[in-house]
């Protein structure tokens, strides 16, 4: 029997798709600013063995000669991830969701086995509530990552009135690394995340849409008198 199961709040839906355009434009943004100065590559021997980002990716994408552009966008959306991160915590605060979010102690000994099922190697699936075991360290790791991506960003982008922030990221250099290499895991974490969704299969996404989910469940057995005697059947 087929049956409606809420899933996901109103307010999980509009923080999870008002984050989706804001990071997106984050990481773009980000990129213009970061041609101005691309340093990060591996060179051994005054040979560059490895760029992370070769020229043909910057003329593919236009990204030259716009600077003034990223950062107009970048400082401009910062406000938007601040403001939608802090709302989406302040609910799961306010209404427990983050029971279901963060880690158990259990939790990375299941997400071993949460990845063996997904590969196929493994047929069961560790039992879960709202989120399973690789589900609540990725999206507490994401959460952690969001944090640290505005710690960074702040002290790049006033190092002298945020001093502190610079200081405590290990000095201005060491900021920008740790912010260049949050911005690589987010989009690790956005590849990843599309292809479970694909493999999850319509269901799943159409409840991160309407927030209710179609599932299967068995019809309940009842059981009513029948004589004065309270003798029963089962129907």
């Amino acid at each position: 029997m087929k049956v409606i199961k809420e899933k996901h709040s109103l307010a999980m839906r509009w923080t999870h798709w008002i984050n989706f355009p804001i990071l997106t434009i984050m990481i773009w943004s980000g990129m213009l600013i970061y041609w101005a100065n691309d340093e990060y590559k591996i060179t051994l021997f005054g040979h560059t063995y490895f760029m992370f980002f070769p020229q043909w990716f910057y003329d593919k994408l236009h990204i030259p000669h716009r600077l003034a552009e990223g950062m107009a966008f970048h400082f401009l959306f910062m406000w938007f991830f601040a403001i939608n991160g802090f709302l989406y915590l302040l609910y799961t605060m306010i209404s427990g969701e983050w029971r279901e979010l963060v880690p158990q102690k259990k939790s990375f000994k299941e997400a071993w086995l949460v990845l063996l099922h997904d590969l196929h190697i493994r047929k069961m699936a560790p039992p879960q509530n709202k989120y399973n075991a690789a589900q609540r360290i990725a999206y507490t790791a994401i959460i952690v990552m969001g944090f640290g991506s505005l710690i960074t960003g702040l002290a790049i982008y006033k190092p002298v009135q945020f001093y502190y922030l610079t200081w405590l990221c290990g000095g201005y250099h060491l900021a920008r690394i740790f912010h260049f290499a949050l911005t690589i895991g987010y989009v690790f974490f956005f590849v990843i995340h599309i292809v479970q969704v694909i493999l999850a299969g319509w269901n799943n996404f159409r409840s991160v849409i309407s927030g209710f989910e179609v599932v299967n469940e068995e019809p309940k057995t009842i059981i009513e008198p029948t004589t004065p005697n309270d003798e029963k059947t089962i129907r």
